[in-house]
């Protein structure tokens, strides 16, 4: 099946983050969110997920304990297990990127605030 966010599972996250579920299983996932300027998840890590994070429009900053480092289209980080971060959209406009995590990142997240 042709998958796009005009089709996919649809859901709402922080206070206006958008996130569709492009793929959806337990060993691995896609997913396409949206972050407004401002828009910010908590510092957390994963125990077993691995991810990637890939910006398709915009700008976004990714926050780890001891650096920060800049994402603009084009442009995207791994994420180790256990690695501390947070996805912030400091810039002035939408932040568009995929979020891939093997496996998938259900029941596996820490929240650190």
């Amino acid at each position: 099946m042709v998958i796009s966010i005009e089709n996919a599972e649809h859901y709402v996250w922080g206070e206006n983050c958008d996130g569709w579920h492009l793929l959806k299983r337990e060993d691995m996932s896609v997913i396409q969110e949206c972050v407004p300027a401002g828009g910010a998840e908590v510092m957390h890590y994963h125990n077993t997920a691995r991810q990637f994070f890939y910006i398709l429009e915009g700008e976004a900053t990714m926050v780890f304990e001891d650096r920060e480092i800049v994402l603009r289209k084009g442009e995207g980080i791994e994420i180790e297990p256990q690695v501390k971060h947070q996805f912030k959209n400091q810039s002035t406009a939408d932040v568009r990127f995929l979020v891939m995590s093997v496996p998938s990142t259900r029941g596996d997240r820490v929240d650190l605030s």
